[in-house]
């Protein structure tokens, strides 16, 4: 097997996928992750379609029927916090057959623990320089450390350093839509169980919820950029990310304030923008990317969880396919993956414009058609209706038996 050492910037979802099947594969990876260990918590996200067998076939996927959130029911409320409909939570999230809801951080551990124990991880480091002589590359750390790998990989997400360094800047390859989104804990003041709460005004969206066995909840909020003002990750510290935040949902009624007031010291509190990665091809030389670092969808897909276990896969599968072969390799996962990733990218725009309502009309006709909606027989029915593209998107994909 050629090209067995290889080094993977970035100890997500798709990092760890990725070291998990390389190393099945009879490679030898070394994952390397700038933040000092394993991130707990996150926000909930959808395994679906391809993504489920896929964690079948890693052997993740008992686990992740255990520590799903059991999220039962889900609500849109208005203004004064009357319920205007309500569904399944299953349903309100587009989930059928063996789809799955976990939390990031319950996932994130379950793929971790199922990496090798002789696979080297390393936390508190970042790649800086990238030298690729077209024999190897040369890797320079943020602790001046150098290492030489066969090859290298960069699943270091949405605002990826090893893109950069190996295809330019961010500018060039993320695409805003245009929308913000911000999440943290919260105390669980609602006394939610297991339930999901939604309230929707002109170019703002926020949600509560808790999870099985979750003593607390989690807020998220989704506006539009005109709300707020730019709010990148790198746009300020964190005091000024929280004033942008409330800036967005100044005037707000329902629980929003308190909400907003809730995350401003939440550990977990991010805000950025909901983006996109749109790339001419996901390699160069002998370095690669996967997962969002290479076609983020934005969380408003519903999406990004399942392109990074499904994309790591196909590209662990290709590289062994191809006896270590990095151009073949590199070449039959994009050639796998690129219609895959791109059916699943055209899910983000369409999504956020009904996740986030743009005037009072709209917001006015929405509430309206709910309120008649729920009222009807067969309403869970035509709710999976309308999730069907999802459903096509998530199957889009056949994963061979490498």
């Amino acid at each position: 097997m050629k090209n067995q050492r290889i080094l993977i910037s970035g100890a997500g979802i798709a990092g760890l996928t990725l070291a998990h099947w390389l190393r099945r594969h009879g490679f030898t990876p070394t994952v390397v992750e700038h933040a000092p260990a394993p991130r707990a918590g996150g926000y909930k996200i959808d395994i679906r379609g391809a993504a489920v067998e896929v964690a079948r076939r890693t052997g993740i996927l008992p686990e992740v029927r255990r520590a799903r959130t059991d999220v039962r029911e889900a609500a849109v409320v208005d203004a004064r916090g009357r319920r205007v409909a309500a569904m399944t939570g299953d349903t309100f999230g587009g989930r059928s057959g063996e789809d799955a809801e976990i939390l990031r951080g319950d996932l994130l551990r379950l793929v971790h623990d199922a990496v090798p124990g002789e696979v080297e991880v390393v936390f508190g480091e970042r790649v800086t320089g990238l030298d690729d002589t077209g024999q190897e590359v040369t890797v320079t750390f943020a602790s001046g450390a150098t290492r030489a790998f066969d090859l290298v990989i960069g699943a270091d997400g949405l605002h990826s350093g090893t893109r950069a360094l190996a295809f330019g800047p961010e500018e060039h390859h993320v695409h805003d839509l245009g929308y913000r989104v911000a999440a943290g804990s919260v105390p669980n003041h609602l006394g939610l169980d297991r339930c999901e709460l939604t309230y929707v005004a002109p170019g703002r969206t926020a949600l509560t919820y808790s999870t099985a066995g979750a003593a607390g909840a989690t807020a998220m909020f989704l506006f539009a950029n005109d709300s707020g003002g730019p709010a990148t990750a790198a746009a300020g510290d964190r005091d000024r990310r929280h004033a942008a935040l409330a800036a967005a949902y100044a005037g707000e009624g329902w629980e929003v304030p308190r909400l907003v007031e809730g995350v401003r010291d939440a550990p977990d509190f991010y805000l950025d923008s909901l983006s996109q990665v749109r790339m001419d091809r996901w390699s160069s030389g002998r370095v690669a990317l996967v997962g969002d670092a290479a076609y983020c969808a934005s969380a408003a897909s519903g999406q990004g969880t399942s392109l990074a276990l499904v994309g790591a896969y196909v590209l662990a599968g290709e590289l062994a396919a191809a006896g270590g072969d990095h151009v073949a390799g590199f070449a039959g996962y994009e050639r796998r993956m690129r219609p895959f990733a791109e059916i699943n990218q055209r899910l983000g725009p369409a999504n956020i414009r009904r996740m986030v309502l743009r005037t009072p009309a709209q917001v006015w006709v929405t509430m309206k058609a709910l309120s008649i909606v729920r009222r009807l027989p067969g309403a869970d029915r035509m709710m999976a209706k309308a999730m069907a593209p999802l459903h096509r998107a998530a199957n889009a994909i056949d994963l061979p038996a490498y």
